[in-house]
């Protein structure tokens, strides 16, 4: 084998590297690049700099060479504050990006990826199937829930706390001493939001080694996780194992799968449809999404259902999962390991039948997640977690529109949302938003809290937080208002149909007539990144990549 690091060992090269501290010996090694996104910013961060040394530690001992690199790391909680949440998703971008920059401009013979909140996985595993040199992820792991008077208080309670306090709905605990308590340690948010679905999903799709996701922040099996990962990914190089030889068809059908069976978040579509384009795979998530419908609900984890995150890892998590779905999912599949998902699993045992149940007695009947199409959107996700009948999947009103989130949150606080009203906020997509800013998922808290969660629907061509499952909620509405889809056309007073069981979404309005209407296409004004972000992104057929056509 020979190592890509070597065709560009010039004198110049060497001189550089001898200046850090290489030996000659050194320069004929591995050279794996550790991809670490700590930060002082947010808790989800904060504990990857031991981790990353860890790392080092290990490929150095198994005969490789580490280079510390450094990217963005964006937290919805921290670097949402600004643009209503714009520069969350587009951070996503930057860390592909960025790897790009570092990591293939140097010819590095292989990555190892430490991944942590929502936008990282994505990140990490777009770069991965760009780059297609050998790349494992490792799971930063949850972070520690707090507990007021022997109760367990989450992050989750905080924000949906925050929200119903202005709308007139008080939480169990004054939302003052949940934020004191709810985050007790490292990691991402405690429960089946963003993070931890993407987290099953960077193990379902065979890129982290077998038993990692999810796992406790910082924990000894964290960072035993962690080391593993060091010692494989030099043997991953040896091998020339290769990200495209795992990211297959095969996986991508398995992760859709595992989304599906944890009622994980609708934004792992997206972000799996982002590494498919990256592969140059021509596959479709969406609808190999409707081909997976069967799948039932497995696990319910928060917001799904009452199991914690905690009691998910010690049930076996995605490892159990797959193991429950292992005649339904493509077990052929290579891995990270060099061997077969079914090899992966062989002889596996899973803890315990409680918290993840079997496919002949599931939790709830799938899907989980559906895609809705029709004359109102080429395509709209709408998450259902558990269906027991306790949120409606069917739903005929009058639309009431507004064009910003400020403004539904100010008629849902005048009332003038009524029982009955299909709640359409628009402008919030990848163009509009831009990068899908306007936090839409304020909106879904505020109906919650003033008692119209369940007597509405919301429809926005924004995303929402893996946090959110209230009420009939269709987001991701393409194609969206800033480029001219129906949902920039649709008028206060349109009746609109949703239907669960039939997929669909339509505007009762002629197709002559909306078609000679002017839509709204509310552009949000952005400059610098988001100015770039939104003239270069492509749609989310693509998973809104900025790649070209």
């Amino acid at each position: 084998m020979t190592l890509r690091s070597l065709a560009a060992n010039s004198p110049s090269r060497r001189a550089n590297w001898r200046a850090l501290g290489l030996s000659a010996e050194d320069m004929e090694k591995p050279k794996i690049a550790v991809v670490n996104s700590s930060s002082e910013l947010a808790i989800c961060y904060a504990h990857l700099d031991g981790i990353a040394q860890m790392v080092k530690e290990e490929i150095r001992a198994a005969g490789g060479v580490p280079f510390e690199v450094r990217t963005a790391a964006p937290s919805d909680f921290i670097t949402g504050a600004a643009k209503t949440g714009s520069y969350i998703l587009a951070g996503r971008d930057i860390i592909a990006n960025d790897i790009e920059v570092q990591v293939e401009a140097a010819l590095l013979d292989g990555m190892i990826c430490l991944t942590s909140c929502d936008k990282t996985p994505p990140g990490h595993l777009m770069a991965a199937a760009r780059l297609n040199i050998p790349t494992i992820l490792v799971i930063g792991g949850y972070q520690q829930a707090g507990e007021i008077d022997g109760e367990p208080v989450d992050v989750e309670d905080v924000w949906s706390g925050q929200i119903g306090v202005r709308f007139g709905k008080q939480p169990k605990f004054p939302v003052k001493d949940m934020a004191e308590n709810a985050i007790m340690g490292p990691g991402v948010c405690a429960g089946m939001a963003t993070a931890n679905t993407m987290h099953c999903v960077v193990e379902a799709l065979g890129m982290c080694l077998p038993g990692h996701a999810p796992v406790r922040g910082n924990s000894p099996k964290m960072q035993a996780n962690a080391r593993a990962a060091g010692r494989r990914i030099v043997e991953m190089v040896h091998e020339q194992l290769l990200p495209r030889q795992i990211l297959t068809e095969h996986a991508f059908r398995n992760a859709v799968a595992t989304v599906l069976a944890v009622s994980g978040s609708i934004n792992a579509i997206k972000h799996l449809q982002a590494t498919a384009v990256e592969a140059e795979l021509d596959l479709d998530i969406f609808t190999l999404w409707e081909e997976m419908a069967d799948v039932p609900v497995l696990s319910a984890v928060r917001p799904t259902g009452h199991v914690r995150i905690e009691q998910f890892e010690d049930a076996g998590g995605a490892r159990a999962v797959l193991k429950r779905l292992e005649d339904r999912i493509d077990t052929q599949a290579l891995t990270c390991t060099g061997k077969t998902l079914a090899e992966n699993l062989t002889g596996y045992v899973i803890p315990g039948p409680d918290v993840i149940h079997a496919m002949d007695d599931p939790v709830s009947e799938g899907p989980a997640i559906a895609i809705l199409k029709g004359s109102f959107a080429t395509s709209a996700v709408v998450r259902l977690g558990i269906r027991d009948g306790s949120r409606p999947e069917e739903f005929v009103g009058p639309a009431r529109v507004f064009e910003s989130t400020a403004e539904c949150l100010q008629a849902i606080e005048d009332g003038v949302v009524q029982p009955g009203d299909v709640v359409i906020s628009r402008n919030q997509g990848l163009v509009g938003g831009p990068a899908m800013g306007g936090s839409a998922s304020l909106i879904l808290f505020a109906l919650d809290a003033a008692g119209l969660a369940k007597e509405t629907a919301f429809v926005t061509d924004g995303q929402l937080s893996g946090l959110c499952l209230k009420g009939l909620t269709v987001a991701e509405v393409s194609p969206e208002a800033a480029t001219g889809g129906p949902i920039g056309k649709v008028k206060s007073g349109d009746i609109v149909r949703i239907s669960v069981a039939n997929r669909s979404i339509d505007l009762d309005v002629p197709a002559e007539e909306l078609a000679s209407r002017e839509g709204v296409g509310v552009r949000v004004p952005a400059t610098g990144y988001l100015s770039t972000f939104r003239h270069t992104v492509r749609g989310l057929e693509t998973g809104g990549v900025l790649l070209p056509e």
